[in-house]
C-alpha cells in the first residue's frame, strides 16, 4: 500500500497502516513550521505590528494540511466556464438572493446612492462569495496564510497578506479567537483579503470598526466601494449576451480587440434577444469561450471591473447573470456545451447509496448535494488516489458501480422547487432610509487556532506528548514532498521583555461524540462555489489603474488565486 507523502492526516483515507510511516514526517514539519512562522517576526516588527500582537495571533497554530489541498485546486481556471456559471447562478442561490434584496433594501439602495454601483451586482457578489453569509470560512485567517507562506504553495501571495492580516487584529476590527475566514486567507462576507481589506473596506454604519464579518453594512458598503475605485461606471450593464455573424471565426475576433456596440454590429454581431444595443457608443470587446458552440458576449466597462475584483471569467460572468436574474432577466438563450453529462435525481441518489455503502458518507439518501455528499465524494478520491475536487460526475458514479456492492434503488423525490420573480421597483416610491437594528452582540465563535484532527492523529499525539522520541538520524521526508521554507529576510534581534519560546503542541482536543444525523426534513445547504469546505470562491485582487488591466485571448483571465471558505460541513449525507 502506498502512504500518502503529506501528513498523517492522511492515513485514514489510504489504511491505517500507514500512520506509523507518516509519524516522523509529520514531527519534522510541525518542527519547520515553527520555525518558519517565528522568522516572521523582524518583518512584522517593520511594518509597526507589536510583538504583543505578534504573539497572540500565532500562538497555537499548525500546518494545515486542508488549506494545501485546497490551494492546489481552482475551478474557476480549471472547470469549464459553462459548468461553473450554472453552478453558481443555481435556483436556490436566486431565491435567497430575492429574500436578500427584500429583507436589506433600504440598506442596498443607500449603498447604490452613495457608491453608484448597482445593488443587483452587490448581492450577487456576497451571494457567489459566501453565500450570503452562511459560508464565510471557519478557518483561522493567521494560520492559513502561515501555512501557504511556509510550506510554498502560493507562498508569494501569502507573504504579501500576512502584516496586512496582523494589523486587522492590531487596530481591534476583530480578534484572534474570531479571526475566521477562507483557506487562502479571504475574510467575510464578501471575501476581501487582508490588503483589499486595508485599503478600502469602510465603516458604512458608523460604529468606529470596518467589521465585515459581522456587520453587514459594513460588508456591503466595503464591496461597492471597493469596485468603485475599481472603475466601475454607474447606470451602465457590465455586457450583453450576443449572436454571432456568420463569418465568425476565432483568430478574426480574438479577444482583445475593443469596438463600440454600433460597431459591433455592423460587423453582424448581434443581441440574442433581438432587442437593439441601449447605448451603441459604448465600447465592448468579444468573450467567445465556445465559439459557435456555446453562449458569447460583448463585454463592457463593468466587466473588466469585475476582474478586478477577481481575474477570471468565469466568476465575472458568474456575477454579472446572477445581477441580471436577480433583477428580473431570463436565463442565457444559447445552451452551454458540456464535456459530461449531469447525474440526474436518481443517480444522484444511486452515488449518494454508494458512498454510504463504502464507507464515505454518512446520513439519509435524498438526492440533493450538498456538503455531505461532496464531501464524501471528496473522500472517494483520496482513496483512490484520484483529483480532489469533490464534483459528483458521471465518470465517479461509473467507478462506484463497479467497486460498491449491489444497493435497493429508491425513488426520487418530486421537486417543488420553484423561484419568484424579481419585484420592479415602483416610480415615484422613496426608498426607506435604513436602520441597524439593535440587537444584542454575535455569540462569539469558538477559538478557531488550530484544526480537528482524526482520531488516529488525536491518540498519535496523545502517545507522543507522553513518550516523546527523538527524530532518528536516518529519517527523510517524503520523495516530492513540499519543502517548508521561512521568508527570505535577514534575522532582527527579539524583544527582550519577551522572546519567542519554542511553540508547545496543542492539547488533544477530546474525542467529539459521533455526528448525529440531520432529519430527512431539514433544509440542506446547497452546494456552493465560494461557500462550503468543499466548495469554492475567489479571492479579489488589487485595483489597477483604468485602462491597465490585461485582456487575454484564451481561457478565463490571467492566473490568480482561488480560495474556498471551510466551514465544518453538516454531518448529514446530502
Amino acid at each position: 500500500m502506498n502512504c500518502p507523502k503529506l501528513l498523517i492526516s492522511y492515513a485514514l483515507s489510504a489504511g491505517l497502516a500507514c500512520a506509523a510511516a507518516a509519524a516522523v514526517p509529520t514531527a519534522a514539519y510541525a518542527d519547520k513550521f515553527q520555525t518558519c512562522v517565528k522568522g516572521f517576526w523582524p518583518a512584522a516588527k517593520r511594518a509597526g505590528v507589536s510583538w504583543d500582537t505578534f504573539q497572540k495571533a500565532t500562538a497555537g497554530i499548525s500546518r494545515d494540511p486542508e488549506v494545501i489541498e485546497s490551494a492546489r485546486y481552482q475551478p474557476e481556471y480549471k472547470k469549464p466556464m459553462g459548468e461553473y456559471v450554472d453552478r453558481g447562478v443555481s435556483p436556490r442561490r436566486l431565491s435567497t438572493g430575492q429574500e436578500r434584496l427584500n429583507e436589506y433594501g433600504p440598506l442596498l439602495e443607500q449603498i447604490e446612492a452613495k457608491y453608484g454601483v448597482d445593488k443587483h451586482i452587490v448581492v450577487a457578489i456576497w451571494g457567489l462569495e459566501s453565500n450570503y453569509g452562511s459560508n464565510k470560512g471557519e478557518k483561522h485567517v493567521i494560520q492559513s496564510l502561515m501555512t501557504l507562506a511556509c510550506s510554498g504553495v502560493k507562498a508569494k501571495f501569502a507573504r504579501g497578506q500576512i502584516n496586512a492580516a496582523f494589523k486587522i487584529i492590531q487596530n481591534g476590527d476583530t480578534d484572534t479567537d474570531n479571526f475566521g475566514g477562507s483557506w487562502a486567507g479571504a475574510m467575510g462576507h464578501t471575501q476581501f483579503i487582508p490588503t483589499t481589506y486595508a485599503a478600502y473596506a469602510v465603516d458604512f454604519d458608523g460604529d468606529g470598526r470596518r467589521d465585515i464579518w459581522n456587520t453587514i453594512p459594513d460588508a456591503l458598503g466595503s464591496t461597492a466601494a471597493y469596485l468603485k475605485k475599481s472603475g466601475w461606471r454607474s447606470g451602465q450593464t457590465w455586457g450583453y449576451e450576443v449572436k454571432l455573424s456568420k463569418g465568425y471565426t476565432a483568430k478574426r475576433y480574438k479577444r482583445g480587440k475593443s469596438r463600440t456596440l454600433a460597431q459591433w454590429q455592423k460587423a453582424g454581431v448581434t443581441r440574442a434577444n433581438g432587442q437593439p444595443f441601449p447605448r451603441p457608443g459604448d465600447k465592448a470587446q468579444l468573450l467567445s469561450p465556445d465559439g459557435r458552440n456555446g453562449p458569447s458576449f460583448l463585454v463592457l466597462n463593468n466587466f473588466r471591473s469585475l476582474l478586478r475584483y477577481n481575474n477570471a471569467d468565469s466568476y465575472a460572468l458568474a456575477v454579472g447573470h446572477l445581477a441580471d436574474r436577480l433583477a428580473g432577466q431570463g436565463p442565457f438563450i444559447q445552451q452551454w456545451p458540456t464535456s459530461e453529462r449531469r447525474l440526474s435525481m436518481e443517480q444522484r441518489m444511486e452515488l449518494q447509496r454508494h458512498l454510504i455503502a463504502l464507507g464515505h458518507l454518512e446520513g439519509e439518501v435524498d438526492g440533493i448535494i450538498g456538503s455531505g455528499t461532496l464531501g464524501g465524494v471528496r473522500s472517494y478520491q483520496r482513496a483512490k488516489g484520484m483529483a480532489v475536487d469533490g464534483y459528483p460526475t458521471q465518470t465517479i458514479l461509473k467507478k462506484l458501480r463497479a467497486e460498491a456492492p449491489a444497493v435497493t434503488p429508491v425513488a426520487a423525490p418530486q421537486s417543488t422547487a420553484s423561484i419568484p420573480a424579481a419585484q420592479p421597483a415602483q416610480a415615484g416610491v422613496v426608498p426607506q432610509q435604513y436602520v441597524q437594528p439593535q440587537t444584542a452582540a454575535p455569540t462569539q465563535a469558538a477559538p478557531m487556532n488550530g484544526v480537528q484532527q482524526p482520531q488516529a492523529v488525536q491518540q498519535y499525539n496523545q502517545s507522543q506528548a507522553a513518550t516523546p522520541q527523538a527524530l532518528p538520524a536516518q529519517a527523510a521526508l517524503p520523495q516530492g514532498a513540499p519543502q517548508l521554507m521561512a521568508p527570505a529576510q535577514p534575522q532582527a534581534a527579539l524583544p527582550q521583555a519577551g522572546p519567542p519560546q519554542a511553540m508547545q503542541p496543542q492539547a488533544s482536543q477530546p474525542q467529539a461524540a459521533p455526528p448525529q444525523p440531520v432529519p430527512a426534513q431539514a433544509v440542506q445547504p446547497e452546494y456552493s462555489p465560494p461557500g462550503h469546505q468543499y466548495g469554492y470562491a475567489i479571492i479579489p485582487v488589487q485595483p489597477q489603474p483604468a485602462g491597465t488591466m490585461p485582456w487575454h485571448s484564451g481561457q478565463a483571465g490571467a492566473p490568480g488565486y482561488s480560495r474556498s471558505a471551510a466551514e465544518v460541513p453538516p454531518p448529514a449525507a446530502n
